[in-house]
């Protein structure tokens, strides 16, 4: 159960209702067994307090709240929704003393495609519906992801439970729509420090009100969320097309739960993309085709509430997984609009993309999914941080991939994780006719049918040592930007020499299918499959020690955005140069034997 409610200075009372509406049109809206609004390992607690807008929620929000002189210790927080992965909104009003934190979606964050710019709010028109809700998890992503009782080692009847306090808040948190927080955000008009005057990106939304800091004396929020705490079993599907060569494996997986009856975007887009896969590869099957790789199609349990079903099927099936996993390709939200999104280790990244040059998209006639792409993204693809299933086998050294469908600035409005992400909203809206879908379907199918089948793995190495490069040039920003200094000879070093090991292994590969020597072609493809494990070889990030590629991680404040070199980065970004010392060391020890397992 749970509740909120908003005493005015004036003594008037305001209580939300913490519905989503109920939909004539839509009716899932209306099932009786619909998920109510609530976040995913919420503190049981009652806060009752003045309350202080924080923005964003991100550390930097609060800092620049302590700068303004307001007052935080025993007050609630009333975060926006965007940037931060939400459980990190929660930690980090608790760690500035805060007691309970209430979350909520502003239109600002949707496009174009507004009321305010003249767009019916759905289900009437493409908006977003004022009483939409983002339910989700609170954990904290960027500390360690999978079942918070079971750290590093699988989830089981009969396993060992930790305490699972270091990766869960302890205050309440409840979300909640725009139209209810506009009565709160309202009664802080006039207190603290207006929103236009906070020195910070996206603090001020699309809503009618100051955004200002608060508090406002005498505006108390009351708040009350009790959670059931208990360990349930899950279950991952998982389907088994063996290849010829066993010694190597393609894992490809989408999540099937999530927090609402429909979940038409996230997961079921991602789900049905899987299905026609499945029935391609049977097709194919059917006519006596065998892939040279063994494929494994997987069915994610628990995504949502912290990448449960993959983190510990990982960490049971490291061994096999680490001595013969070529890639991990992903697709979570499958479709949830029409502005394509492409994120993965930059080995893969060029077959990838070059897959997209073969599948139309259905935006302009004889628009391939590679121009769409290349428009929204300029060509670039994107470094992995966490919130989806390829997290795991990241940070276990496996190639990865995720690939999906957004929502661009001028597409009807997405309600994730609300009642609202149904099957009348993407027929109606989202994907009318399903042909985005149907593109996405082919471009994964015909990725996993290059990466299972071509006779070499299809990775760009040298493409690698560009990223390097790059990652390298933003490193030296950021130490710029500080008033410390710090020696990365070691660091370049060690790229240099993985640059010339990568460059070395792509002539070994041209060498072994010019003179087709099977044995030289099976060292080849043994060293494409394994140089990424070397990344993850110098141990865990400080404080967080899941988290082991020493190239990419999600950020420690972002938990979704990916920060490049990480433990040095976070080191100097907080002053420790100490710390930071030590991982140029073992940053480049990890880049080091990535070089010497590709050494020819």
């Amino acid at each position: 159960s749970h509740s909120l409610s908003l005493t005015n200075r004036n003594g008037s009372l305001f209580t939300a209702s913490l519905e989503e509406a109920l939909l004539v049109e839509d009716e899932t809206t209306s099932y009786p067994n619909r998920i109510p609004t609530f976040n995913g390992y919420s503190f049981t607690g009652n806060a009752t307090a003045e309350f202080v807008y924080v923005g964003r929620g991100q550390v930097v929000d609060f800092d620049a709240l302590v700068s303004l002189n307001v007052s935080l210790e025993g007050k609630i927080a009333l975060a926006k929704y965007g940037g931060p992965f939400r459980g990190l909104k929660v930690k980090n009003a608790a760690l500035y003393g805060m007691i309970g934190c209430v979350l909520f979606t502003d239109p600002g964050d949707d496009g174009n495609i507004t009321e305010a710019n003249g767009y019916a709010p759905y289900p009437a028109g493409p908006a977003r519906n004022p009483t939409s809700v983002q339910r989700g998890s609170v954990q904290f992503l960027s500390t360690y992801p999978g079942d918070p009782t079971t750290p590093g080692y699988p989830s089981k009847e009969g396993s060992p439970r930790a305490d699972k306090s270091p990766v869960v808040p302890n205050i309440p948190s409840l979300p909640i729509s725009y139209a209810e927080a506009v009565p709160l955000l309202r009664a802080l008009d006039g207190f603290g420090t207006p929103g236009s005057q906070v020195n910070r990106t996206n603090w001020v939304g699309a809503l009618n009100v100051t955004y200002a800091t608060g508090p406002a004396p005498g505006a108390r929020l009351a708040m009350s969320n009790v959670m059931r705490d208990s360990i349930t079993p899950i279950w991952d599907s998982v389907g088994i097309i063996n290849g010829t060569n066993q010694d190597e494996v393609i894992v490809i997986g989408n999540h099937r739960d999530a927090w609402i009856v429909g979940g038409a975007a996230d997961p079921n887009s991602g789900s049905a993309i899987m299905v026609e896969l499945s029935k391609a590869f049977g097709n194919l099957l059917a006519t006596g085709w065998k892939p040279r790789r063994t494929i494994v199609l997987c069915s994610w349990d628990a995504e949502e509430y912290g990448l449960v079903g993959s983190t510990e099927w990982v960490e049971e099936y490291i061994d096999w997984l680490s001595t013969s996993t070529v890639a991990y390709l992903n697709i979570d939200v499958g479709v949830s609009g029409k502005s394509p999104s492409l994120s993965a280790t930059p080995e893969i990244g060029t077959i990838a993309t070059e897959i997209m040059k073969k599948v139309l998209w259905p935006t302009m006639p004889n628009e391939t999914l590679y121009d769409a792409w290349s428009a929204e993204s300029g060509g670039e693809v994107g470094v992995l941080g966490s919130g989806s299933d390829y997290t795991a086998f990241l940070h276990k050294g496996i190639s990865s991939l995720d690939v999906g469908a957004d929502q661009g600035p001028d597409d009807p409005v997405y309600h994730y994780h609300s009642d609202y992400d149904s099957y009348h909203w993407m027929s109606t809206f989202g994907d009318p006719g399903y042909q985005y879908h149907k593109a996405m379907g082919q471009y994964l199918t015909l990725l996993a049918y290059h990466l299972s089948t071509d006779e070499m793995i299809p990775y760009d190495l040298p493409a690698y040592t560009t990223a390097l490069r790059s990652y390298y040039d933003d490193l030296f920003s950021t130490i710029n930007s500080t008033l410390g200094t710090l020696d990365t000879s070691e660091l370049a070093a060690a790229i240099a020499q993985f640059e010339s090991s990568a460059n070395d292994a792509m002539t070994l590969m041209q060498q072994a299918v010019s003179t087709n020597d099977s044995s030289l072609k099976t060292v080849v493809n043994g060293k494409f499959r394994d140089f990424q494990r070397g990344f993850t070889s110098a141990g865990g990030l400080p404080d967080r020690q899941f988290y082991k590629h020493v190239v990419n991680a999600p950020g420690i404040d972002t938990g979704y955005a990916p920060t490049t070199f990480p433990g040095i980065t976070e080191a100097v970004q907080a002053g420790n140069f100490t710390r930071a010392v030590e991982w140029v060391g073992r940053t480049s020890l990890g880049i080091r034997r990535a070089a010497d397992i590709l050494k020819t």
